[in-house]
């Protein structure tokens, strides 16, 4: 293997804040612990490898949404280490396991306001709009939209990153603005999962070394064209020692809210296969915002517009789908209650005229929430989660195409 899949890995980053840890001047963690009680109306969940939309199959269920901490290493006003771990306890599908570990550092703004940033390691790119409390949970739902469940499911960058930054405020502007580009490795399976479970929604995050089922085509049955797939999907492997990179534009007017822009393109080799995990070459473009409107209200909104390309080491496609999904949120805080209403749809076309791997998607979602502060660390909460969906794979299942999901959650939620 070449140096390029030698770019600093997660177990390289605990080592090395473990080792400099006598020099740090602070450390810091802090963390969520998230218990819900839910009750689905769906079918199996797709984290059992099933068609369900929602990390909890048919049936009422107790878990443990998500147990979350972040520890934070400063070594001085410039440089500074984080290691992130989140466990989730859902029966068959628990698991516990580092989500980012890097580090990082942030020069002193000039006179004129700019300065220069570098990440390196295991870290999330800075696409969520909502996943912005402790160990990358989410603050105005409990569970994210489906872009960014898809983000904590196949997305995770193992690279550098580096970051230009202007303040506004020293230059008497009323913006800042920074522009990032992301080199990154161990992520060419990604979107195998979105094209093969479609959209879904859980707070659910997949941990470095995760491997995850999906369902099963009836092109990946013996003698079929997928049937060298391997059962279960490894986000976060390297297949073809192919640099991928991520570029985004973030601008912050203070008064207003935040935006962003940007595109991932992983520059995986579709007809590239270790251990039947194949390379997926996967391309999007994104934005988001978060403007504020007054009077505690907030509008969130993102859109997500991709494609990929799947192929036998011959070079014959098998999978060649374009996805999109958008969201728009208006959320509300009023002293101890916050309010969220979220609006979605979501789409996969499928464009290979393979047999027996229909991926074609198409479905609208709601979400409801209300979250009540007890105390400073500790909200309760309950959401409504409605998810109407056309998806021809169920058909393989002998399962309505079409079907309408619903999803009650009650949280109690404790940031520490």
């Amino acid at each position: 293997m070449n140096s390029l899949t030698s770019l600093p890995s997660a177990t390289g980053i605990v080592l090395l804040l473990a080792s400099t840890l006598s020099h740090a001047l602070e450390i810091t963690t802090q963390g969520i612990v998230d218990l819900r009680i839910s009750q689905a109306h769906t079918s199996d969940s797709y984290l059992a490898a099933g068609h369900g939309k929602f990390a909890n199959s048919d049936g009422t269920s107790l878990s443990l949404a998500q147990l979350g901490s972040e520890t934070t290493v400063s070594f001085n006003t410039q440089l500074s280490g984080k290691l992130i771990f989140n466990g989730f306890y859902q029966g068959d599908n628990s698991t516990l396991g580092i989500t980012e570990a890097y580090l990082k550092y942030k020069s002193l703004p000039n006179s004129s306001g700019w300065r220069v940033e570098s990440k390196n390691g295991v870290y999330y790119p800075k696409i969520s709009m909502e996943n912005d409390a402790f160990a990358w949970a989410s603050i105005n739902t409990l569970n994210p939209s489906m872009i960014n469940t898809w983000i904590g499911e196949e997305i995770r960058l193992t690279g550098s990153e580096l970051k230009f930054s202007h303040l506004g405020k020293l230059s008497g502007q009323s913006f800042d603005f920074s522009l990032s580009a992301s080199a990154f490795v161990n992520n060419d399976p990604s979107s195998a999962l979105l094209s093969w479970h479609g959209w879904t929604t859980s707070s659910r995050q997949s941990i470095q070394g995760d491997s995850l089922g999906f369902p099963e085509p009836d092109a990946a049955k013996p003698g079929g064209i997928l049937s060298k797939q391997a059962k279960r999907s490894q986000p976060f492997a390297e297949i073809d020692d192919d640099l991928g990179f991520l570029v985004q534009l973030d601008i912050n007017q203070h008064a207003l809210g935040k935006f962003n822009l940007g595109v991932y393109d992983n520059r995986a080799k579709p007809y590239a296969v270790t251990d039947g995990q194949y390379g997926w070459g996967t391309r999007f473009i994104y934005g988001g915002a978060k403007i504020k409107l007054g009077s505690g209200y907030q509008l969130t909104a993102q859109y997500l517009n991709g494609d990929n390309l799947m192929q036998t080491p011959d070079r014959v496609n098998v999978v060649n789908n374009a996805y999109h999904s958008g969201f728009v949120m208006l959320s509300k805080r009023h002293k101890k209650h916050r309010f969220a209403l979220r609006i979605e749809e979501f789409q996969v076309t499928d464009r290979d005229n393979i047999i027996g791997d229909d991926n074609n998607e198409y479905g609208k979602a709601l979400t409801v929430n209300y979250s009540y502060r007890y105390a400073k660390p500790l909200f309760f909460s309950a959401e409504l989660n409605i998810v109407k969906s056309s998806r021809a794979a169920r058909a393989y299942k002998n399962l309505a195409v079409k079907q309408t999901e619903r999803q009650i959650q009650l949280a109690a939620r404790y940031f520490f």
